[in-house]
């Protein structure tokens, strides 16, 4: 530029740069080193900026929002957006699943035989994700291909730099020739990032010549020096309210833009320089700081989740082992396999290097379970309908008890018969409650039935009870007749209406008897028969009784009994006759004989008595 360079460089910056500047370089590649190194781990953490609580949208209502962002919002700024609408719609699914599972289980289904019902909308928020995949893919490609040409767009302005060098105009037009040219570089946009430190390297150097060269008066380098100064406090100033950012990820993604603009800033007035990067770097500092801790803090969570899922691994593992003999053992073991898989998706992710490993050991261990479930109710199905037809022989028989009256043999049958059901094994789940309330039905109709007989037989009781009563009362107040055998008849009549009144309460059933014996005996003794004939009347009185009241089992009884008596009498008697041979004649032994053919005699009436009462059983089956 000839002789119009002479001015006084000593105002001029060593190398065009500050030495803050050549620290700051360094500083932002290891930012942005860090940055690259946690946006491409496998935890994808995004921030959601929106106001709208997604949680509370149905199914149909997330696939419209996520529709609508598409066509309507630029991809670029709806990315966090659209995960988190992703995120509740499957997670509203995976509820929706699991309970149609839970119903399907309760309803008598196997879990493994499960398949859930197809999913209109989940087919359908597929394909509109897809078309957001797709244009997030194009935008991707078309950023890159921009990046291309603005790094050509770049390299082209250094050049320019380079050649403002050469040029012979007055200072102030060069000068801004060069502010324009870094007004057009900041504006030119980003470059692909395995260029950037060549560009930049490339950049600084065509500056640092530009102002070695120049030697600018004094008055433009302090307004310049003046104007970066307040671009970088706005940085600094701005970097410092992102230590208030909740989100430390979105305050480091933020800051690594705040690093790009101080670099695009030129350099400060030397006193100053010390002071204004120590304040950026501070702010920066505690930013990094707080981004690497969040990290730490997130992989140390992540270790206690492996733990943890460890340990649910070890839970299913000694399930597996349970020794499961019953359906009732599978269901309970099952329902805690249940809560052990929600309890496992509740728990975040483990470390990169250990998450596959350790899911694939809980589905191994859930799989083995299943199969051993599976192998056990397919054994169990042949035996289960054996049980099933014992259960319906059992409610056949029961069915067919239930219109008996022979209430004592029939509740016998009838308990006999529940304890049989109690015995029997398990059956197909589905008919279990039907055949017991097919089998409870017909035991209660029985037991229904009985309970209404006893209820009016009571009340028939206490009405006999009192017929008794006044019978007796009847007999006591009965006045002897002059004629014995007219008085004999009345009793007898009496004794009639007795046996044919029924049954009374059993608790007093021996006094109210007792009471009308004693009554009945007391008349007796009034008359003038002898003891035979009564004894023959008392009985003639109970056989009667026992027929009126149909108890066969009485008369047997009883006629058994005399049969016995006669035979027994039949062989004294003969046992007699024959002793009598052996006596010879004399005074004493003619005393036996008539001793003994007295109680022949007696013996014989005995018998006669007997067969008389034969007589009268035998009457009395007969009618």
């Amino acid at each position: 530029m000839g002789n119009n360079t002479n001015i006084n460089d000593s105002n001029l910056p060593i190398n065009g740069a500050s030495d803050s500047d050549t620290t700051m370089n360094t500083e932002i590649k290891t930012t942005n080193d860090e940055s690259n190194q946690s946006l491409n781990s496998d935890i994808n953490l995004k921030i959601n900026e929106t106001t709208i609580d997604y949680n509370i949208l149905s199914k149909i209502e997330l696939l419209s929002e996520l529709n609508s962002l598409i066509n309507s919002q630029d991809i670029e700024t709806i990315k966090d957006n659209v995960e988190e609408i992703k995120v509740v719609f499957y997670k509203k699914l995976t509820s929706e699943k699991d309970e149609n599972l839970k119903a399907f289980i309760e309803s008598g289904g196997l879990e493994e035989e499960f398949s859930a019902p197809n999913d209109d909308t989940e087919e359908a928020f597929k394909e509109v994700y897809n078309q957001y995949r797709n244009k997030k893919t194009e935008l991707l490609k078309k950023q890159e291909e921009e990046k291309t040409i603005n790094l050509k767009a770049k390299y082209l302005i250094i050049d320019e730099i380079n050649e403002l060098i050469n040029k012979e105009e007055s200072i102030n037009k060069t000068f801004q020739e060069f502010r324009d040219l870094q007004t057009r570089w900041r504006e030119s946009g980003l470059v692909p990032q395995s260029e950037m430190k060549s560009l930049w390297e490339s950049y600084h150097h065509a500056v640092e010549k530009f102002y070695d060269f120049i030697k600018i008066n004094k008055e433009l380098r302090d307004l310049d020096l003046k104007k970066n100064l307040e671009e970088k406090i706005d940085l600094c100033e701005k970097a410092e309210a992102l230590l208030l950012e909740e989100s430390v990820t979105k305050a480091f993604k933020t800051l690594q833009t705040y690093h790009d603009k101080w670099r695009e800033a030129g350099p400060v007035p030397r006193d100053q320089k010390d002071e204004i990067w120590e304040r950026f770097k501070a702010a920066t500092s505690k930013i990094n700081k707080n981004h690497q801790e969040y990290f730490d803090n997130l992989k140390g969570q992540q270790v206690k989740n492996l733990e943890q899922k460890t340990a649910l691994c070890e839970k299913v593992e000694e399930l597996v082992k349970s020794n499961c003999s019953t359906p009732k053992d599978w269901e309970q073991k099952g329902n805690e396999l249940i809560e052990i898989q929600k309890t496992w998706r509740a728990i975040g992710f483990a470390p990169k290097k250990d998450n596959n490993r350790i899911y694939q050991r809980f589905k191994d261990a859930c799989d083995a379970f299943f199969d051993k479930k599976r192998d056990f109710y397919k054994d169990a199905k042949s035996l289960q309908k054996n049980n099933m037809q014992q259960k319906l022989d059992i409610i056949v028989q029961a069915e067919a008890l239930k219109e008996s009256t022979d209430w004592k043999k029939t509740t016998d049958d009838l308990i006999a018969l529940q304890k049989q059901w109690k015995e029997v094994g398990p059956i197909p789940r589905k008919q279990s409650e039907s055949l017991w309330k097919r089998f409870r039905a017909a035991c209660d109709y029985f037991f229904d039935a009985k309970a209404e007989h006893f209820g009016t037989l009571d009340t028939k009781q206490e009405e006999n009870l009192k017929l008794k009563i006044a019978l007796i009362e009847k007999v006591k107040q009965l006045e002897k007749s002059d004629n014995d055998k007219e008085t004999l008849n009345q009793l007898m009549a009496l004794q009639k209406e007795w046996s044919e009144i029924g049954f009374v309460p059993l608790k007093q059933k021996e006094i109210i008897h007792k009471d009308f014996r004693d009554a009945i005996n007391e008349q007796f003794e009034k008359l003038k028969i002898e003891n035979k004939e009564r004894d023959q009347l008392n009985f003639k009185t109970k056989v009667e009784t026992w027929s009126n009241t149909n108890s066969k089992g009485k008369l047997y009884a009883e006629r058994n009994k005399i049969i016995i008596k006669i035979k027994e009498l039949e062989n004294e008697i003969s046992l007699y006759e024959n002793n009598i041979g052996f006596f010879s004649s004399s005074n004493k032994s003619n005393k036996m004989i008539e001793n003994i053919n007295r109680k022949i005699e007696q013996a014989k009436e005995r018998m006669e008595t007997y067969k008389e009462k034969l007589k009268m059983l035998d009457s009395a089956d007969d009618e």
